[in-house]
């Protein structure tokens, strides 16, 4: 049984819906349209609204291709469209006593595909579970979000850099301005992401601009060392417009003017080239621009300027056996591997390689990519961080036997089925009909206890002790539960001083 549920706060009303024990809202703009003469700029406020505002469905996806906006849910479809700066609310109907912690969800998609409608993102289970309030942004995305054209600004047209990031920061100043109007805590503030969302979520403990914006993080799968380096991002601007059959002097009419598909087509193109000549390198995702993300992540990480707030951040057992079948790039083949290390690091090649027993099989190439990507530079961040603010390291382990038995094990992405709970949806029966259903309820249970609490209190529950550089405590999530200390000391020790691609190599060849 479904009731309107409506809340004014400076913007306008907004009617959502109220649905058994859950209050939805949807669409709700946090910043005004990018179109038009906003296109590649900063965010700006939204206009007010006189009356009601409809937020019962979803807004746009950001631009892209358009099997990224597949939702899973039956009767929801949602456009691509460059229109896309909306967020969703969920928040518990019950009474509201106190106010609630909120938990603001950045989605993955390696920076050009997603939205918030995805069916997986619902959070239902989470706000059931930890009685929280529960944000979901969707925010530019590809060539629109993510690649630096300032050097193309002439004296009536300005370009800004960081698009993308700079949405989720003004995503989050709109929480902290409003989300008490829909019972939760802007002083309690969580923000969490997997993939590219984990890394804008390394990133936006970098930025000044978050500073305060959120108390807590979760990082899940982040790929923080592709953040890209401000040469890198200049030399991807400038092969796009070429993609895109424009020049200097045609930069501007050809960015302003193109349309979202022809752009759309030029970064898909642009993406190829990259992930050929430099394997795991991405030309969408943060640049370290010198204004909105000062310095390298890692380095802030480093040097104590990242925001000291405590961080759970971990990666999943194998992280790279997702990348052959179905998003190849990373470098996960001997060819790839030895690709990336002679752009980054030719006399690391050797040293890492002999910590993967068996190499160059199959199996321990995928195994190296994945920790290239995602294993490493976390645990860099970890250990960083650990020196300046309460940090907590993970591993998922837990894998269906379906997952098993395909090789995938417990890959990139599997870990989204505990947080959001998924093993009696649609997915989650799939992936457990040759059993496991009962062990992926299990850790999503212990999952969603620990994120939840995590949010509520700045820690997680007593079981699961801090990391430091002395014992490496980290959180194994499988059936049985447990915690081990330093992990993979072997390969932890060969990648010790690998620093990946964070400096300026060839960022791709010509087109």
């Amino acid at each position: 049984m479904t009731s309107e549920t409506l809340v004014t706060y400076a913007d306008g009303a907004v009617r959502g819906v109220r649905t058994g024990d859950l209050l939805t809202w949807r669409g709700i703009p946090y910043a005004a349209p990018p179109v038009g003469a906003l296109r590649l700029r900063a965010p700006q406020p939204i206009e007010p609204w006189t009356g009601e505002r409809d937020a019962t469905q979803f807004g746009n996806a950001a631009s892209q291709h358009p099997r990224g906006v597949a939702t899973g849910r039956r009767g929801v479809r949602v456009r691509p469209a460059e229109d896309c700066l909306t967020l969703n609310v969920l928040a518990p109907a019950g009474r509201v006593h106190s106010p609630r912690p909120v938990m603001v969800f950045i989605h993955g998609g390696a920076f050009t595909l997603g939205t918030t409608a995805l069916s997986l993102y619902g959070g239902e289970s989470l706000v059931r579970r930890g009685d929280v309030v529960y944000v979901s942004v969707n925010y530019r995305l590809g060539a629109l979000g993510y690649l630096d054209f300032r050097e193309f600004s002439d004296g009536t047209t300005q370009f800004d850099s960081n698009l993308g990031l700079r949405d989720q920061v003004a995503a989050l100043e709109w929480v902290q301005r409003n989300i008490a109007a829909f019972g939760g805590d802007p002083g309690n503030v969580t923000i969490f992401g997997e993939s590219a969302g984990g890394t804008s979520v390394t990133t936006l403990l970098a930025t000044p601009a978050a500073r305060g914006l959120f108390s807590g993080a979760i990082a899940q799968s982040p790929a923080p060392n592709l953040v890209n380096t401000a040469d890198n991002s200049a030399r991807w601007s400038r092969v796009f417009l070429e993609l895109l059959g424009a020049d200097s002097e045609s930069a501007v009419a050809a960015l302003t003017g193109g349309s979202p598909a022809d752009l759309g087509r030029a970064g898909a193109r642009l993406g190829a080239h990259t992930l050929r000549d430099t394997p795991g390198l991405h030309p969408f995702g943060p640049v370290v621009d010198g204004d909105v993300v000062p310095i390298a992540p890692l380095d802030a990480f480093e040097t104590g300027a990242a925001h000291p707030v405590p961080l759970v951040i971990g990666t999943n057992d194998r992280e790279g056996a997702l990348f052959p079948k179905f998003l190849d790039g990373l470098p996960t083949s001997p060819d790839r591997i030895d690709r990336m290390f002679a752009a980054t690091d030719p006399d690391a090649k050797s040293r890492v390689t002999a910590a993967y027993p068996g190499y160059p099989d199959e199996k321990a190439a995928i195994d190296l990519g994945g920790d290239f990507t995602f294993w490493y530079p976390a645990l860099q961040i970890a250990q960083a961080h650990a020196r300046f603010a309460p940090t907590y390291m993970y591993r998922f382990d837990y894998a269906p036997r379906l997952l098993k038995w395909t090789g995938f094990d417990a890959t990139h992405a599997v870990d989204l089925l505990a947080v959001f709970d998924q093993a009696d949806e649609p997915i989650g029966r799939i992936l457990t009909t040759a059993g496991g259903r009962r062990g992926l309820r299990t850790v999503a249970a212990s999952v969603q206890r620990q994120w939840t609490h995590f949010a509520r209190h700045g820690e997680p529950l007593p079981s699961w002790p801090a990391y430091d550089e002395i014992d490496r405590a980290t959180m194994i999530f499988d059936v049985p539960q447990r915690v081990e200390d330093d992990p993979r000391r072997e390969r932890r020790i060969a990648w010790e001083g690998y620093r990946g691609y964070t400096s300026d190599a060839p960022a791709t060849s010509r087109p």
